[in-house]
């Protein structure tokens, strides 16, 4: 397993190639000592036997698609799944990949770049795919760029699964949320998508305004504000660091799990999209780039 470290005056990045895994995050404070702000092992090898996907890169399409199946060009194709419901790209997703390295920059914007191929019918979806993922610090900003070209028509959905922890306490209960989303879809109890998108004001996914999370747990798709490319804000009184969240998606998947403290910011397309035909457009020809830009951008408040 190899791993790259690139560093600017504000951020430090550890990279492993298995899974594009995103091992630490380290967010330099005004007394100069380092918080790292996300979820990880030390020891790289740790990662073969991790199933929560710890800052890993998902695909070929992240989040659930219904059926086991879906249907494209009238041609069905058949996915792995459990009970009907297929997870984060199959039995092995991208995030349990080798992937290579193809560049890394030490300059004043460092970066590093890998990419994967993934098969004609890999886990069960057409063409050949190649990926490519692009981590660059730029000043206090992590910029998290996924591309994607085909050989023949295939969904897909790349999203980064970092847990994020902005300081030492053993709970986020704490942090205050604030969630540029006015909607959230509305999913079964298979956390399936029914269709339907219900308005959060004055319900318990109401992060319009800043609040605690408290003993709310997530595992929600919210719908972003097509106005903003903001689309959330997280903060620790504790550490003094706000984390900004940017992206170019029409949605995110917020997921605090129960059995550990962290949570997950998953920019992306609408779970399910490729058997929901309202939904935004998971389909990715020939000639055409996929193209997903998240960005992190960290604050330390005195």
């Amino acid at each position: 397993m190899k791993q790259v470290t690139i560093s600017n005056d504000y951020l430090t990045l550890m990279v492993l190639d298995y899974g594009a895994i995103i091992q630490k995050l380290l967010v330099k404070g005004k007394d100069g000592n380092y918080t790292n702000v996300v979820v990880g092992y030390n020891h790289p090898s740790r990662y073969r036997l991790d199933d929560n996907c710890l800052g890993a890169c998902i695909g070929r399409y992240a989040g659930r698609i219904s059926k086991g199946s879906f249907v494209l060009d009238r041609e069905k194709f058949l996915l792995y799944h459990e009970d009907g419901v297929h997870l984060h790209g199959g039995k092995e997703g991208f995030h349990q990949k080798y992937w290579n390295i193809e560049e890394v920059s030490y300059s004043n914007d460092p970066m590093v770049k890998l990419s994967y191929r993934s098969k004609h019918l890999e886990e069960g979806y057409p063409g050949n795919l190649t990926v490519n993922v692009t981590y660059r610090l730029v000043n206090n900003a992590l910029q998290i760029i996924h591309e994607a070209v085909t050989d023949r028509s295939t969904v897909v959905n790349l999203t980064n699964h970092s847990y994020f922890k902005l300081d030492d306490s053993p709970y986020i209960d704490n942090y205050e949320l604030q969630l540029n989303c006015p909607y959230i879809l509305e999913t079964d109890e298979n956390l399936l998508p029914t269709g339907d998108m219900i308005p959060v004001r004055k319900t318990k996914y109401d992060f319009l305004l800043p609040k605690e999370i408290g003993v709310l747990r997530l595992n929600t798709p919210f719908i972003k504000d097509e106005g903003n490319e903001k689309v959330a804000e997280l903060h620790s009184a504790k550490s003094g660091i706000s984390m900004h969240v940017f992206t170019n998606q029409p949605a995110m998947v917020v997921y605090a799990p129960l059995d550990f403290p962290g949570i997950c910011f998953e920019t992306q397309n609408y779970p399910d999209a490729p058997n929901q035909p309202d939904f935004p457009n998971s389909v990715l020809r020939p000639g055409e780039t996929y193209n997903n830009i998240t960005i992190f951008k960290f604050d330390l408040v005195p």
